[in-house]
Formats: C-alpha cells, structure tokens, sequence
C-alpha cells in the first residue's frame, strides 16, 4: 500500500492496519519520515519522541496480532497542539514562562479518548503564545510557515496542526477554537475545519478551562469525513466538564454517506461590519453560485450585527490570558512575552467585574440574533477570513484590499461567543495559488446540518489540489 497521509483517508488507513495490510509501526514511521524531511522548512512540529510513537504503535500491532481490535482509528499518527497536555511531552503553550515545566504525567481528555481509539501520539504541534493571536509564531520556536507559500503564515493558533496536516507529516491532529483558532488555519491551509457546539467535545480534567465558555478543542484533518470519523470517537459526556453535552442521537457518520446540500442558505458577506478583501469575495460568491446550481435558495443577509463585537471578545479573552499568565510573570522568561500579548494583559488590568458581566451579556445577545436568524435558514454563510493568509513579514498584521490591518479575521470570534457550530471549507484559490475558506455556521447544537453542509460543499467545489511543500 502506498502511503499518503494527504490522499489516504483515516477508515482506509485504520482498515489497513487493522486488517494487517500495513503495521500501524510502519505509518508511525511514514509519519516520522514526513517530520523528519519537511519539519525544517516548515516548523510545525515543536517536539516530537520517535521511540515513544513506535513503542505505542508495536502495542497496536500486538493488539491486532492477537486477534483483538484496537479501535477505529487503529494506528492513525497524530500531532498534539501544543496548548494541550499529552502524557511524556511538556506543554509550552509556546511560552518561555513553560519552556521548563515538567512533562505531562497524564492526556488531556481529547488526547486520552483518541489514544483510546489507537492513535499514535508523534509529537508536538506549534501554536503562538497561549494561542492568542491568528499567526503561528512565538520566541521559544519560531514561526510556522505555510505549505502552500512559505513566506506566508498558516493562520492560527491552531497553525502547527493546520500545516503539520497540509504538508502530509500526519494525518489527523487536534486543534482548538477560542475565536477562530480551527477555522482560520483550515482556510489558509486549504483544509475541511470544524469548531462543535460548545460542550461537544469536552475539556474537563483537573485545571479550569483556559478560556471558559469561548474555546472548543477538537481533531482537525484535511478533509470533512476524517474530522467527523474522529469526532465519533471523542464527542461525549465528561463529568468534570461543566458544559460538555450528552452524546448525539443520530450518527455524524452516518448522515454524510448521502451529502446534499441544504436547501437554502443565508448569505453574510460582511456580517454587516467586516470589509472583505475582493478576491476573497469573489472566490466565495463562485462558491456560492455552485451551490445555487444544485438548487440551493441563497438569501442575502448582510447586515447580521449592528456593531462589530471584538470588543467584548477581547474584554474576556483578555481577562482569561490575564489570569493564565499573571502568576508568572515574574519568572525568567517574562521579558520574551510576545509584546501583543503583553499588551492585551495590560488592557484586562483594569477591567471590572461588571464589565465582565456586560460582555458576557454581549454573548447572550450576539446568540439572540442567530436565533432569529436561523429562523429564515438553518445555515449562514460568510468568508472564513476578510483577507488572504498574511505574509510572515507583516509580524502578525493582514491585508485587506492592499491595506495592512489586525483583523483579516473578522468573521470567526462572532460564533465563539455563542458557543455555535461552525466550520470552513475550501472554496478555492486565489491567482497567487492561496487557499481561500468559506465559513458555514449552524443554531445552538445543530453540528449535524453544519457538517452536512460543509460535506456537500466539499462534493460539490470538488478542490483536492496537494500543497507544494509536502
């Protein structure tokens, strides 16, 4: 069997080994080929442990050996964010303030339930400090780059896993989203993202969420199927997660055996706040006018927020970085604090209570808008980003129409703080050969139309171009 962590599918990968066609310590050792070669030029991975993967994949063969399954995703190599813990890896945050804490004792709950299904923890992914911004770069170990342009940034903060998937190192790798932290990476990466309801996919453990109520983790991978077959193994209950939810009735699986697309759909193009870069929007509409072929009803809606709500999203994330970091900042290592960073935490010094409380109020009212809303329609459709993926040189700046600005990312942070369903998926490239995502956001715990919708667009825009690095 040829091995193509880009074109392989997971059921084909996991079939493979569990019908002994290939040993899961052959693709452990695929995947630690592919890090080996590209991780260089690509940086995504920050630590990897070639013995301990290889160790856990002769455990899965042994299993198979002996007649016993060792799960569904039998054998899939995997790559961790480094914002998550996974037992025998230190979790830096990418934060000189971590660099030296101990290695994780135990596995997140993510990391825990794949393992579970037979995943093979390879390593590390990078992420920016604390995961606070939508490039992929700190001062412990560098920037990432993007395997479609290396000059460009692969998003993030999830930009680690987002190139580590597109350049082909591993198959599957878990990401999270506190504002668009799946979402943006996947659009400029070229990849299928999902951000679940809140709840989904559990935190839980022995530390406090970091960023309470916005943050959802989850598995990424390139296209829609591979990220759905491995939600089916993590999505679930978990009694030390305030907000986790039951497990679904209907199987995810199952519904996208037979894609179609819904039959209408409402339109945002700028959520009625953004300015979106025009041939980000006229990849997005060529998208949407494929849709409209198939019989889809598209409804215009632009004018979804009166008021951008970055405000509000920055007022919590600000106090949650606050608190995350604070205690340490007085060690060694405080000075190499990402200075956006800093900058934020000293923005949330001074901010109150109930300034907490009106922008927890702003959540509320943010989520009362969609449910009007999804009263027309059951999907909404924006741009997953206003710009392209940025140059490395901008340091964290986009552009937009040619102008340089902080928020080419204004249209993901909306559905963070209301905990809604959302998910990117390629709608194309730009003329410099960029990928561009088109965002679908479904109501309060509807994954299942989102993930219908984002499978239909997949079929239908029909884009499975291989970055060039890979």
């Amino acid at each position: 069997m040829d091995i193509d962590f880009r074109q392989n599918s997971l059921r084909e990968l996991a079939a493979a080994v569990r019908t002994k066609v290939v040993s899961a310590r052959e693709l452990a050792a695929v995947a630690l080929a592919r890090i080996d070669a590209l991780n260089p030029t690509v940086n995504a991975f920050v630590a990897v442990d070639a013995e301990r993967a290889l160790e856990q994949a002769a455990a899965v063969d042994q299993i198979v050996s002996a007649g016993g399954d060792p799960g569904p995703l039998a054998g899939i190599p995997i790559g961790v964010k480094d914002l998550e813990d996974a037992a025998g890896f230190r979790t830096s945050h990418g934060s000189a303030l971590w660099a030296d804490d101990p290695e994780a004792e135990h596995d997140s709950v993510l990391v825990a339930r794949l393992r579970a299904a037979g995943c093979v923890v390879v390593g590390k992914t990078n992420t920016p400090e604390f995961g606070w911004t939508a490039k992929t770069d700190n001062a412990l170990f560098g920037a990432t780059r993007n395997p479609w342009n290396l000059d460009h940034t692969p998003g993030g903060s999830s930009g680690g896993t987002a190139a580590a998937l597109a350049a082909g190192m591993v198959p599957l790798a878990t990401g999270s989203d506190g504002g668009g932290s799946i979402r943006i990476p996947a659009a400029c990466c070229g990849l299928s993202g999902m951000k679940t309801s809140m709840g989904r996919v559990p935190s839980g453990g022995p530390r406090p969420p970091d960023w309470p109520g916005l943050s959802a983790k989850g598995p990424m991978a390139r296209r829609i199927e591979d990220v759905v077959r491995a939600l089916d193994v993590v999505v679930a209950p978990e009694p030390t997660d305030l907000r986790s939810l039951p497990r679904p009735e209907a199987s995810w699986l199952a519904a996208l055996d037979d894609p179609h697309p819904p039959s209408k759909v409402i339109w945002a193009p700028t959520l009625g706040y953004a300015t979106v870069d025009a041939e980000v929007l006229a990849i997005c509409e060529r998208a949407l006018s494929v849709l409209e072929s198939l019989g889809t009803d598209v409804i215009v809606v632009d004018d979804v927020f009166d008021k951008d709500p970055i405000g509000s999203w920055l007022t919590l994330t600000g106090v949650y970085l606050l608190r995350s970091l604070d205690e340490r900042a007085s060690r060694p290592g405080a000075a190499a604090i990402d200075p956006g960073l800093a900058f934020l935490m000293d923005h949330a010094r001074p901010v109150t209570g109930r300034e907490v409380a009106e922008a927890l109020d702003d959540c509320h009212r943010v989520n009362l808008r969609l449910v009007e809303l999804f009263g027309e329609a059951r999907i909404l459709l924006t741009p997953t980003c206003a710009g392209l993926a940025p140059p490395l040189a901008l340091g964290g700046q986009g552009l937009v129409n040619g102008v340089e600005t902080p928020n080419w990312v204004a249209f993901t942070y909306p559905f963070n703080m209301s905990g809604s369903p959302a998910a990117s998926v390629n709608a194309g490239f730009s003329e410099s050969g960029l990928p561009v995502g088109l965002q679908m956001v479904g109501p309060a715990h509807g994954d299942l139309v989102v993930l219908r919708t984002a499978a239909a667009l997949e079929a239908a825009l029909g884009f499975d171009r291989l970055a060039p690095v890979g």
